[in-house]
């Protein structure tokens, strides 16, 4: 394989020698979050409603506390609860499954990429995918991107296949994994992948592929292929407009799946409404696309600068187009959160990966070579203060391994080479995030109140647990804990027979005790929501004052048990009703 311009000659470690263990190593750290707990919130919930489907033996309908729930589409926890039945209801067998279709997706990278290009601009684009930052933390904070990701490019491969060669088993591949992708997502997954194609044709003049019958009868396909979901929306909802969703009746699961779920979200029409910042998604990039988003902004604006040149009939605009279909659409949404980009992480890999492959430009060469020899120590550095700032274990030894890798990746891939340069970065990022799963998120953990209260109520108490409904729901509780939640109100507690076991905040049972009910506190809980990170919390010294607390409690039916609860008799029974 050619050596990537600028390149050491005669290096004695040859970086093609290291490419399989670069990706098996990267597979690896992308698999070390594989055994920690499911974040809260979005996670835990996912993965409650999966497994509720397993308990419950019901895949139509999805419910979590005794709800219809009405946002995400069914695929991704039909597969988590696959994956439940083969290897139980635990955290590996909801995280599996999303770093299967990851998996994927870096194959199809792989793929794609050499059949676009070259063997060499595929490696890379491997390399690139695997070590995105944004990508690795969702393989341990797992949603819907990891299979919509996977999902998306394979989708894209084989429709460029099926435009080479025009076969069937290509287009009917392709929709099939779109169709996956819609049921994960939404409909407007179509959009951004055939905007891809539709730019390509336009580019170059491929009228001819608007009049190809066959991507029409693709459309059919996918339809075909999600009749699934939709008979699944119109059984839970459309049959049943007496079901309150959203605050209203008559509200129809298909409707919401076809326009309100991803055009109601665009337009901010939904039932679910956000805040848009037209610049959300540039500054996400800076952070999300390390280690390789200052290269990406190189590339941006070279290919701004020389847009007349970059714009030829010989080039690939398919991955270019996806890329920026995906980045206007998420960018003028109202309703935007980073890890939107994950699906379009891939196709951004392979337009880096050719780019670098083919760099000579002298000073943009020497800008990469300074600015990520910059980010190396930076990330090893950030590192450090990080395990300080937040009180980690094992400071001395943590902060020598540190430097010690540090200067070994720096003497092992030696040299101003653009691939020893590249290289280094992704050992870096590699390295910060085994810290993070090793280190930093076990301690951060801690303060996820709902495992540890699951725990020790699985070891002592197999009866049902009470949630009140005017506290935050914590679905890692729910989902952690073996026997049976019942979620009660507060007007409920008069009508108590005998004493319950409740999981709640401090502050709620603080204000039942005010109103005069016994409760006995068992245990207690430092609590805060720690995919939500703040400085404050992070901070060791000010951690106390962004924490909460929850507790495991007993409540006794109402007595009145002294002269301050009987003054306060009328009082309790007028909030109680309300």
């Amino acid at each position: 394989m050619k050596l990537l311009p600028a390149a050491a000659k005669n290096d004695p470690y040859p970086v093609e020698s290291w490419f399989l263990w670069l990706i098996i190593i990267g597979i690896i750290v992308n698999a070390s979050g594989l055994f920690l707990p499911i974040l809260e919130p979005d996670g835990a919930l996912y993965a409650t409603i999966a497994k509720n489907m397993v308990l419950s033996g019901d895949f139509v309908n999805m419910m979590i506390e005794g709800n219809d729930w009405l946002d995400k589409p069914h695929f991704p926890f039909w597969v988590t609860a696959i994956s439940f039945k083969l290897f139980g209801i635990n955290s590996f067998a909801y995280k599996f499954p999303g770093l299967i279709f990851w998996l994927a997706g870096a194959y199809y990278t792989y793929a794609f990429a050499n059949k676009l290009y070259n063997k060499q601009t595929a490696l890379w684009a491997v390399l690139v995918y695997i070590s995105i930052e944004h990508l690795i933390l969702s393989n341990n904070d797992v949603r819907a991107e990891p299979y919509l990701t996977g999902l998306m490019i394979g989708a894209a491969y084989y429709y460029y296949l099926a435009y080479c060669n025009n076969k069937w088993k290509h287009y009917i591949a392709g929709s099939l994994l779109l169709a996956f992708a819609v049921m994960t997502k939404g409909i407007f997954i179509i959009c951004i992948v055939m905007a891809g194609f539709v730019i390509d044709w336009i580019i170059k003049k491929q009228w001819k592929q608007f009049l190809n019958y066959r991507w029409w009868v693709c459309i059919v396909l996918v339809l075909l292929f999600i009749t699934p979901e939709l008979i699944c929306l119109y059984q839970q909802f459309d049959r049943h407009p007496e079901k309150i969703i959203f605050g209203q009746h008559n509200v129809s699961g298909v409707r919401f799946f076809f326009w309100d779920s991803q055009f109601g979200r665009f337009f901010n029409t939904g039932p679910i409404k956000g805040k848009g910042d037209k610049l959300f998604y540039v500054h996400t990039l800076l952070w999300a696309f390390l280690p390789w988003s200052i290269i990406l902004f190189l590339l941006v604006g070279s290919a701004v600068k020389n847009f007349r040149t970059v714009i030829t009939a010989s080039s690939n605009y398919i991955c270019g187009g996806i890329a920026l279909a995906g980045l206007l659409v998420f960018s003028l949404s109202r309703f935007q959160l980073p890890h939107y980009l994950n699906i379009l992480y891939p196709f951004f890999a392979i337009i880096v990966a050719n780019w670098l492959v083919r760099l000579t430009h002298k000073g943009l060469l020497k800008t990469i070579t300074y600015s990520q020899h910059i980010l190396y120590y930076l990330l090893f550095s950030a590192c450090i203060g990080l395990t300080f700032v937040v009180d980690l274990p094992f400071k001395i030894p943590t902060v020598v391994i540190l430097a010690l890798l540090a200067f070994v990746l720096d003497r092992l891939f030696r040299g101003n080479g653009l691939q020893q340069i590249l290289v280094r970065s992704f050992a870096v990022i590699m390295v910060v995030n085994l810290f993070l799963n090793i280190l930093f998120y076990p301690v951060l953990f801690r303060y996820q109140s709902g495992n540890a209260a699951a725990a020790i109520l699985n070891e002592q108490h197999q009866d049902a647990v009470y949630m009140f409904n005017d506290v935050s729901s914590e679905y890692a509780f729910q989902f952690y804990y073996k026997g049976p939640i019942h979620k009660i109100d507060n007007r409920h507690l008069e009508t108590l027979q005998k004493e319950i076991v409740v999981y709640s905040s401090k502050e709620k049972t603080d204000s039942l005790e005010q109103l005069g009910y016994q409760v006995q506190v068992i245990q207690q809980f430092p609590h805060f929501h720690i995919s939500q990170l703040t400085g404050k919390f992070l901070y060791h010294s000010t951690r106390e004052k962004a924490i909460d607390h929850f507790v495991i409690a007993t409540v006794q039916p109402g007595l009145l048990t002294n002269t301050m609860h009987r003054k306060n008799y009328r009082y309790r029974r007028t909030i109680l009703r309300q």
